[in-house]
């Protein structure tokens, strides 16, 4: 099973920039990783009234999406409640690492960033799965390591020596 690292914090706080500079950085180590993404608004993976919608539309329980550069496999929800992301993940190929974006509320150890305006000292951090904090500025403080958000070597080490002691 891969392991699984969170990135929260709140809208704008620099997630996805942190994912896109940390990323290559794990890989270039020969670190196999992967993304979830949790968006909060509808995405439109097919175009209603195109082949693959209809068969999404028809009862298909999934619908890959062959495209010149990739593939999407979408699983339509025929109820109306949320994916929940260990059934997601449990879909993934194998790999060293999931870093999952958002999903707050899950019960999994993740890295918390602060937001840009915000006083670090005035963020309180009562999440007993954070397990490292990035702010604006280093963090002082913390039971967790710190790191300042322009060092994406750091948080970078940090994740591959934790991946490396939870796999």
């Amino acid at each position: 099973m891969s392991a699984l690292l969170g990135i929260a914090g709140p809208s704008g706080s620099g997630k996805t920039t942190l994912i896109e500079k940390v990323v290559p950085i794990l890989v270039a180590t020969g670190m196999k990783v992967s993304t979830v993404k949790h968006v909060h608004h509808t995405v439109e993976v097919d175009v209603p009234g195109k082949d693959s919608w209809r068969h999404a539309k028809a009862g298909a329980h999934e619908v890959m999406i062959a495209l010149a550069d990739g593939w999407v496999l979408h699983h339509p929800r025929r109820d109306s409640g949320r994916a929940a992301l260990l059934d997601m993940v449990a879909n993934m190929s194998p790999c060293d690492l999931i870093l999952i974006e958002g999903f707050r509320d899950m019960a999994i150890p993740r890295v918390r960033l602060f937001e840009l305006e915000a006083n670090p000292r005035t963020v309180v951090v009562l999440d007993p799965k954070v397990v490292a904090v990035v702010g604006t500025k280093v963090p002082e403080g913390y039971a967790v390591p710190a790191f300042a958000r322009d060092d994406a070597l750091g948080v970078a080490t940090f994740v591959l020596q934790y991946t490396k002691q939870h796999a």
